[in-house]
């Protein structure tokens, strides 16, 4: 899990997290087997303090943002303060499934 590490190491030093959940989820994709590319990301920080999500993201983005141009194709980012962890009970969200990336609408039917 080099991908992984590598991801929890930098959030590690630029976020000093009470909580880090680095969770490969590229098994739920259509990716080979062993395949490091698509995570989810549950950061608790202090750093979190009085910032909207989206700065929380971009704070995640900016650390994160070397390794997202070489070695990601897809993160997702749950970012509580303390206090809002606590409030949901310490849960981790669920992911939703895999649309398959050319996942189509389904056509309407036809009236005729």
């Amino acid at each position: 899990m080099k991908v992984a590490t590598e991801i929890n190491d930098i959030v590690v030093k630029g976020l000093a997290p009470i909580r880090l959940d680095v969770i490969n989820e590229s098994h739920m994709h259509n990716v080979p087997a062993g395949s490091e590319s698509h995570f989810k990301l549950v950061i608790v920080s202090d750093q979190f303090m009085n910032k909207n999500l989206v700065a929380r993201h971009r704070s995640v983005n900016t650390l994160l943002a070397d390794i997202l141009k070489e070695q990601i194709h897809a993160l997702s980012m749950h970012t509580y303060t303390p206090s809002e962890w606590e409030s949901r009970g310490g849960e981790v969200p669920n992911s939703p499934p895999c649309l398959g990336g050319g996942a189509k609408a389904t056509p309407p039917e036809s009236s005729t």
